[in-house]
């Protein structure tokens, strides 16, 4: 039989909590071992009717990179809680995937707000630039270095690094409430350092152009 990249035994045989042979499984006279083949047995049986119709569902809800992937999560949820699947498993599987894509959307969503700090903390650069251009860093970089050096190398962990509160703790030395408490008040300081070098770079463009 031509392998299904979808078809449910192999995707729990790539899962850590499938053993790759019996002799893997805790074995007492042999009950441990029958029972663990009997629970393959069973998910094999109940898992292949559910593929297409989860197809389905995931398709009008979600691109198909994104599809497939919470029905590959899905059917692993299936098999590591095959115990609690009912006699009748596909509105079960679909409650499965729902919260899957639920979780896979707001994983996009956090994605999508990373780039966002980073795009407006460190802009890409321009592969050409015309007159004027190409200064876009200017006013970060000096907002930056009016902060203090730590607060600085906070927010370039935060931003740049994307790294979230307990892992800038590991970082620096510090509980993740402190860091919390630090990254707040460093964003300020920022914006505040950023609002300052806007309203003085104001402040030239419109005496430059009173004078005669």
């Amino acid at each position: 039989m031509q392998t299904n990249p979808h078809f449910p035994g192999e995707l729990a045989r790539g899962s850590e909590d499938w053993p790759a042979s019996l002799d893997e499984a805790p074995c007492e006279g042999g009950a441990v071992a029958g029972e663990e083949q009997d629970r393959r047995a069973r998910f094999e049986a109940m898992a292949p009717a559910l593929v297409e119709p989860l197809r389905r569902f995931l398709a009008r809800r979600t691109d198909p990179a994104t599809a497939d992937d919470v029905l590959s999560e899905t059917l692993l949820v299936c098999w590591r809680r095959l115990e609690e699947v009912p006699a009748e498993p596909l509105p079960w599987a679909y409650g499965v995937a729902r919260n899957a894509l639920a979780n896979a959307e707001r994983s996009a969503r956090r994605q999508r707000r990373v780039a966002a700090k980073v795009a407006v903390l460190d802009p890409p650069a321009q592969a050409t630039t015309g007159p004027g251009e190409g200064e876009g860093d200017v006013p970060l970089d000096e907002a930056l270095a009016a902060l203090r050096p730590d607060e600085a190398e906070l927010l370039r962990l935060w931003a740049w690094e994307q790294l979230g509160p307990s892992e800038i703790a590991t970082v620096l030395g510090l509980t993740p409430n402190a860091v919390s408490i630090r990254l707040h008040r460093a964003r300020q300081k920022l914006r505040e350092e950023l609002r300052k070098i806007d309203a003085a770079a104001g402040h030239e463009g419109s005496r430059g152009r009173s004078r005669p």
